[in-house]
């Protein structure tokens, strides 16, 4: 992603990367190793991307957008609006109710974390991007505070939807995405 960023040119185009981690902690730039109570055997990795700690492993969505803001004419704030708002859009078409929090970004549904977001901009340019727990082991995230937060709930969609499939929601959510941020497919890549 970096490298991508890295080589950008004003008309290179933009992607979405949809894809699982295996499972890691990853820390923010400003990430305090005091949130990691407990990694065990879980890799814990520094990344340029906002924010604090979290976890990704399988049956987690990760949406990594490679999105020129200075050529779409928007700030970072509008940006994380337009993830926060693909995802509740998402979760309501299935029957979920998902909400923002003032001055916690990411997605919750009945007080519970479901998608989480961390960008870097670089040079007007982002990278990284969001979480969402799909049909996941939700254990990991009691070994830290999630996002920097004691005690944050944590939920998946398959906690309110139990027949959810992780495969079903690649591209409802890549259609969320580039609605939001108005965008128009022109490739696709299977890999």
């Amino acid at each position: 992603m970096r490298a991508f960023t890295e080589m950008r040119g004003p008309t290179t185009p933009d992607e979405l990367w949809l894809l699982e981690h295996a499972p890691v902690f990853t820390l923010g730039q400003a990430g305090l190793p005091e949130h990691l109570l407990d990694p065990g055997t879980i890799p814990v990795i520094q990344s340029d991307r906002g924010g604090q700690v979290t976890y990704h492993g399988p049956g987690q969505l990760i949406a990594y957008l490679l999105f020129d803001l200075r050529r779409a004419g928007i700030g970072v704030r509008y940006l994380v609006e337009r993830l926060e708002q693909a995802v509740i859009d998402l979760l309501h078409g299935y029957g979920i109710r998902g909400e923002r929090r003032p001055g916690a970004p990411g997605v919750y549904v009945a007080e519970a974390k479901i998608a989480a977001l961390g960008l870097r901009v670089r040079n007007g340019c982002c990278y990284h991007g969001l979480a969402l727990n799909v049909a996941m082991d939700l254990a990991p995230f009691a070994r830290i505070n999630p996002c920097g937060y004691p005690g944050l709930a944590v939920t998946q969609l398959a906690d309110h939807y139990p027949q959810v499939e992780l495969a079903e929601l690649s591209w409802p959510l890549a259609r969320q995405l580039t609605r939001q941020l108005g965008l128009e497919p022109v490739g696709v890549d299977a890999d």
